[in-house]
């Protein structure tokens, strides 16, 4: 892309953005992070500038800048996503590492992370907001829903679909065909063989329900 990038967020999930823009050679402007102890320092030799909705530099965004949001947490990006569409009238650009492995027969919405070594195979489907760790994989067919996250080295296999706002934590396995409905959470090396009802935790080999 031929304009730096501007990050909103300078914790996990920012680092993980600027090393795939920088992997790919594309200059990021600054961070923003709303944490204080942050500004005023500097990730990988770029500056953490401001809070996260500073309009002095937000307002460089759409014809000198592009915006990445790199939050925590799903309900962070998902809000400072549509206050940049509606304040601003720019989307997320996605972030995706030199060394990841997108299908050009998959879809990608905006603004998702696709981290080093990660996979969205052919026909696989992201939203809008989505993180996938470093060796992640989203098989043919499986489907992403916005604002969902995978930790680094979980598997969807064929067909699988995940809802908006799920955590799949690292190394988690979900088998082909299963469901996991919107804001569940499936524990790090988990092996998720059956659907799992929206909102729910579940954990172990095979994946049980959490009380």
């Amino acid at each position: 892309m031929e304009n730096p990038v501007i990050i909103l967020g300078a914790q996990a999930v920012g680092t993980a953005a600027l090393d795939a823009f920088q992997s790919n050679d594309v200059v990021v402007y600054c961070l923003l992070d709303d944490d204080a102890t942050l500004q005023e320092t500097e990730l990988n030799d770029v500056p953490v500038m401001g809070n996260t909705d500073d309009k002095e530099l937000l307002k460089l965004l759409g014809k000198k800048c592009e915006v990445f949001v790199a939050t925590e947490d799903a309900a962070s990006r998902r809000s400072l996503t549509s206050m940049l569409r509606e304040e601003y009238s720019v989307a997320p650009v996605n972030a995706i590492h030199e060394r990841a492995s997108v299908s050009a027969h998959a879809w990608l919405g905006h603004g998702n992370l696709v981290g080093a070594n990660a996979v969205v195979a052919s026909t696989a489907r992201l939203g809008d907001g989505c993180i996938l760790g470093a060796n992640a994989v989203v098989d043919v067919k499986a489907e992403v829903g916005d604002y969902a996250q995978l930790g680094a080295g979980a598997i969807l296999n064929a067909g699988v679909t995940v809802g908006e706002q799920v955590f799949i934590g690292a190394g988690a396995v979900v088998v082909a065909g299963v469901k996991i409905g919107a804001k569940a959470r499936v524990g790090a090396g988990s092996v998720v063989v059956a659907d799992v009802a929206a909102g729910q935790t579940v954990f172990g080999n095979p994946a049980a329900k959490i009380n």
